[in-house]
């Protein structure tokens, strides 16, 4: 992986703690997708920066073995903590290189992560270890037309949120927008003739103002901005938290408000 930005045990455990699991419809879909061009059985998934494990314990039901790989020890290390998942395993390694013979991949997952990947050397990699038939699923999610919901006062929290983003813009690193983007280069780069896209896919949960502070927290770009400035970066999530129960008139940050938001997915398949 060209960006290394995941790797400490705090970031690690704010990841575990915080981030969200894809939709199961949207994994569904992928399964699906994988069953129309491979056909089952289907050995073997492979989840590239997996992180701590989200993704990769919703494929564990459709596969004899699912390996998580991230380039975090840290990451991995959180993973394995969570039980009752026995044919799942974790490993450290990048997207670049791969440690899988040619050919034995029945799918190949990245989710919320493709972004940080060097888009060549994971895509030749992508070719040598796939079946023929074998499937890619990058999926992601997508702030562009996200809303929140309380109330009569969503747009103020829309507002709050996205001078968040603002604030921290100097700190973002250029894969996230290619993220933002919904990997259309990577769509475009990939040489499978076999491929297609799934766009809008609504997600719509409710959150916590807490819990909304927490995903804050697991963002590479308030990350970077807390290596930088520790006491700026407490500062701004203590103030954000205030002005958002106090446009709620709350006090509890347990309080949950209703979060919308979009996931995208890139699928290809290999030729037969």
């Amino acid at each position: 992986m060209a960006y290394r930005l995941f790797e400490g045990k705090k970031h690690a455990s704010i990841y575990q703690k915080y981030r969200f699991s894809p939709p199961e419809d949207l994994k569904d879909a992928i399964i699906q997708y994988l069953d129309t061009k491979k056909g089952p059985p289907h050995v073997l998934a492979v989840d590239l920066g997996c992180g701590t494990g989200q993704f990769t314990r919703m494929l564990a039901p459709h596969f004899k073995e699912v390996v998580g790989i991230d380039v975090s020890e840290n990451q991995v290390e959180e993973a394995r903590l969570v039980p009752g998942y026995p044919n799942v395993t974790y490993r450290w390694g990048t997207a670049e290189d791969l440690p899988f013979k040619d050919g034995t991949i029945d799918l190949l997952t990245a989710a919320s992560a493709a972004h940080w990947f060097d888009q060549v050397k994971f895509l030749a990699e992508v070719n040598r270890v796939l079946k023929p038939g074998g499937c890619i699923a990058l999926l992601g999610f997508s702030e562009t037309n996200l809303k929140f919901n309380y109330k009569d006062i969503g747009d103020k929290l829309d507002l709050i949120y996205q001078e968040v983003k603002q604030l921290l813009q100097p700190y973002t690193s250029d894969p996230v927008a290619i993220s933002d983007s919904k990997l259309d280069a990577m769509y475009s780069a990939i040489s499978f003739p076999d491929k297609e896209r799934v766009e809008n896919f609504p997600r719509k949960t409710l959150i916590s103002v807490s819990k909304l502070m927490g995903f804050i927290r697991s963002w590479s770009m308030f990350q970077t901005f807390e290596m930088k400035d520790p006491q700026g970066a407490e500062d701004m999530i203590n103030s954000v938290q205030k002005r958002i129960l106090h446009e709620m008139g709350v006090t509890c940050p347990d309080t949950e408000i209703e979060r919308e938001w979009e996931y995208f997915c890139v699928l290809a398949s290999k030729p037969l």
